[in-house]
């Protein structure tokens, strides 16, 4: 029996600490800095979005809703994606709702992955995949994305190399954080062609669908030759709607995949909460004319945040999509992203996320920190005066 007392987690989890947002937001607190890591905007949703909330609380709608999800929000993301997209889902068995997106992919992962199954992932990556791969014993494969023409991008045969006969699921984040990449449909379509000459499931988690800039297009993986009935589709209410609290995702997937990820979801958390999906159903309804406003915003908050870091003194990759900027260090004779991002507060009183923290590969990493833009046009400003002091 393995004692609480001492190495009570288990071991395919001891490579994970605390998360890098959690320490980087609690030196933000301590150090009373402005907080570019954690990517959360500082401003609220629509308002009338909001009230629905409020309403279904107050109209009782306090208990268990439906595991799968309530009817209404279900009917309106099916549809939402079938407009948008011209992908159609039976909101009645091919569309799941999750507490997040985070939800949506561990539980995606669990039910797909058998253990020593591999799972390509593109670097770096968002934390919570390697973790998700660890708890269900599977092997992640990275593909490194690196700086090309001003964007990160991926070797077409390092993908390609990848594949091994273990492989079993290919993790797919477009647009992309850290690095704000939007892959272009060259890039997608040869993602396809392994998925269906290989036979892979891909999970595709989509949550800034809406946030993407200068008119570059999101193009779901699931829209291409093959890849409707292979591909577990993810998406969030979180980043569209500015209610990233509200932890309500979503996944949309051929009936066979949905059972299984609610298989797996009934004994995690079994549902969500019901008034979020009341006032999210409202939202995807009558509240994308407020998320054509907010995208418009976000670019021009992009453009004041790069701007301001290039006159500072880095190497800046302006993003096509997200909420988030990579900063090259070296120019101002940094190196290693971790130290300057953990010395920033006290360089300057701003907390930014080391990217080196979502890579297998460290050293590909270790000169790029990555700072978010979804803040108030004043604090951006405030933190690019900051910034500038370490020239």
């Amino acid at each position: 029996m393995v004692s609480c007392v001492n190495e009570a987690l288990v071991t395919r989890m001891r490579e994970f600490g605390t998360t890098i947002f959690a320490e980087m937001t609690a030196l933000a607190v301590r150090t009373e800095s402005i907080n570019l890591g954690q990517g959360f905007p500082d401003t609220d949703g629509p308002a009338a979005m909001l009230e629905r909330a409020v309403e279904a609380i107050r109209g009782g709608a306090n208990q268990y809703p439906p595991g799968p999800g309530l009817p209404e929000l279900r009917r309106e993301i099916a549809e939402t994606t079938r407009a948008r997209y011209g992908l159609a889902y039976d909101p009645d068995g091919e569309v799941l709702v999750t507490v997040g997106a985070t939800e949506a992919i561990a539980t995606s992962i669990l039910a797909l992955a058998e253990p020593g199954d591999e799972v390509i992932v593109f670097e770096p990556y968002y934390d919570s995949y390697a973790a998700a791969i660890a708890l269900a014993g599977a092997v992640r494969k990275p593909v490194t994305l690196r700086p090309e023409l001003g964007r990160f991008t991926f070797d077409p045969d390092e993908l390609r190399a990848a594949v091994t006969p273990r492989t079993r699921l290919i993790l797919v984040n477009s647009p992309h954080n850290p690095t704000g990449t939007v892959f272009t449909r060259e890039e997608l379509a040869a993602i396809a062609e392994l998925c269906v000459e290989h036979d892979l499931t891909a999970i595709t988690d989509e949550v800034y669908e809406h946030l993407t800039f200068d008119a570059v297009e999101h193009i779901p993986l699931a829209v291409f030759p093959g890849m409707r009935d292979r591909t577990v589709m993810i998406s969030s209410a979180g980043k569209t709607f500015s209610v990233t609290g509200w932890k309500t995702g979503w996944v949309r997937a051929p009936r066979h995949c949905v059972q299984a990820v609610q298989t797996v979801k009934q004994f995690t958390t079994f549902t969500m909460g019901a008034p979020w999906q009341r006032a999210v159903a409202y939202a995807l309804s009558e509240e994308m004319p407020w998320v054509d406003g907010l995208r418009t915003a976000l670019q021009a908050k992009r453009d004041r945040l790069a701007d301001g870091l290039a006159s500072a003194g880095f190497t800046v990759y302006r993003p096509a999509g997200t909420y988030f900027v990579q900063a090259d260090i070296r120019p101002l004779g940094f190196t290693d992203g971790l130290d300057l991002a953990r010395r920033l507060p006290g360089l300057c009183g701003v907390v930014a996320v080391p990217t080196q923290v979502f890579y297998d590969d460290v050293a590909a990493g270790r000169p790029y920190i990555r700072f978010a833009f979804c803040k108030r046009d004043e604090v951006i400003d405030e933190a690019v005066d900051r910034i500038k002091r370490l020239g």
